[in-house]
């Protein structure tokens, strides 16, 4: 059985309009409510066997603040340019490339791939997964490479706005 948390990177800063969208940081919500949601996984038990994460500044502050929160160690966690605006054709050979040892995978990234990518994997129409936003799917799979569309089971759907976080 693998697992699959698909983390929508926290709300992201626009204080600084000349600022690269690469290099935009967290805001002060986004700050509060990726460790809330790490607290929410610490909660439940959930510690990957791998982070993945885009290096966009707000995707690997997202990571960072949950890998803490869950006792992950934030020198582990693998940063891959290729998740930065992922397509959800790239975001499948991210995934299906895990070594099969990986039971439980974390990948941190952006809108609309990752919304998208979730849909796809379970059929389920999520509409929109906000930011600090967790999609966790099982797969009744011992390997990633064989993970296709429509395979994956919701396991579940949470994000911050469902706890009163929205401000």
């Amino acid at each position: 059985m693998k697992t699959l948390y698909l983390i929508r990177h926290a709300k992201s800063s626009w204080s600084n309009p000349g600022l690269a969208d690469f290099d935009r940081g967290l805001n002060k919500r986004g700050k509060r409510n990726a460790p809330f949601m790490g607290k929410r996984l610490a909660d439940h038990g959930v510690l990957p066997d791998l982070i993945l994460s885009s290096p966009a500044k707000r995707a690997k502050k997202t990571a960072n603040k949950i890998a803490k929160e869950i006792g992950y160690p934030k020198g582990r966690i693998i940063f891959k340019k290729t998740l930065y605006h992922s397509s959800v054709s790239n975001l499948l050979k991210v995934v299906t490339s895990v070594e099969d040892n990986i039971d439980s995978l974390f990948v941190v990234g952006h809108n609309w791939g990752i919304t998208e990518f979730a849909e796809m994997l379970t059929d389920k129409d999520l509409g929109n997964i906000p930011t600090s936003g967790i999609a966790a799917i099982t797969f009744p799979l011992d390997q990633w490479q064989h993970i296709s569309w429509g395979d994956g089971d919701l396991l579940f759907f949470d994000f911050p706005k469902k706890h009163g976080n929205s401000r």
